[in-house]
C-alpha cells in the first residue's frame, strides 16, 4: 500500500484518485478550495482525506494533478514541505490547439518542474499518456513513467500496479519531452476519427 497525497481536484485527480482507493491505498486530496476536497475526499470513502494546500502532504508520493502552467509555481509553493516525497507529474505540455509543445526545445515540463523543487525531490513523470475518462472507467491500461531515480521509480511502478495498471519504464526525466511529446499524437488520431476511448500501450509480439 502506498501512501498518496494528490494536489488537484479535476477529472484526472479524481479518477487516480477513485482507483487508488479502490487498490488499497492511503490517499489525501488537497486543493485550494478546501470545501471542494473535503466533498472529494467524503466522495471517494476508503478513509480518504483532505489536506490543506501548501502544507506537508501527507503521502510519500505526491501527484501533481494541476495544468503545466501552474505546476513549477505550485512546487515552489510547497518549496520544503516536499522534502523527502516523490512528486509525480502527469502535465501535459502542449499547446492550444495541440499541435506543438511549449517547452523549449531539448526539455521538458517534469524537468523544467524539477528545477522549482528543493533538493532531495524525485520528480517522476506518469500518467499524461492516459486520457482521464478512460482511466476512470476502469480496466488495464499501460502507464509510461520516467525518472532518474531508481528507488523512486519503483515506488512509482508499485503504486501503478496497485490501481490495476501496468507501469513501463521509459527511462530518464529527459525522456519525460517524448512523453510528453505524446500528447499530441493523441490528440491527433483521436481527431482524426479514432476518438477520445483511445490509450497508447505497448503489445508484445513473439
Amino acid at each position: 500500500m502506498s501512501t498518496v497525497s494528490l494536489i488537484g481536484l479535476g477529472g484526472m485527480a479524481r479518477a487516480i484518485a477513485t482507483r487508488a482507493v479502490e487498490g488499497g491505498n492511503a490517499v489525501e486530496v488537497i486543493g485550494r478550495d478546501a470545501a471542494k476536497a473535503k466533498e472529494l475526499a467524503a466522495t471517494l470513502g476508503g478513509g480518504a482525506t483532505a489536506g490543506t494546500f501548501a502544507t506537508a502532504p501527507a503521502g510519500d508520493l505526491v501527484i501533481l494533478a494541476v495544468p503545466y502552467a501552474s505546476a513549477a509555481q505550485v512546487v515552489a509553493q510547497y518549496g520544503e514541505a516536499l522534502a523527502g516525497k516523490v512528486v509525480i507529474d502527469i502535465s501535459n505540455t502542449f499547446n492550444a490547439d495541440a499541435t506543438a509543445l511549449v517547452t523549449p526545445d531539448g526539455t521538458s515540463g517534469a524537468q523544467e518542474i524539477a528545477k522549482a523543487a528543493p533538493a532531495g525531490v524525485h520528480i517522476v513523470k506518469a500518467f499524461n499518456t492516459v486520457f482521464g475518462h478512460v482511466l476512470a472507467k476502469g480496466g488495464p491500461l499501460d502507464v509510461f513513467i520516467a525518472g532518474d531515480d531508481p528507488h523512486a521509480k519503483a515506488s512509482v511502478s508499485a503504486f501503478i500496479e496497485s490501481l490495476g495498471l501496468r507501469p513501463l519504464d521509459a527511462g530518464g526525466l529527459a525522456m519525460a519531452h517524448w512523453l510528453e511529446a505524446a500528447g499530441p499524437l493523441l490528440m491527433g488520431v483521436a481527431g482524426h476519427g479514432a476518438g477520445f476511448d483511445i490509450s497508447l500501450g505497448i503489445n508484445a509480439s513473439g
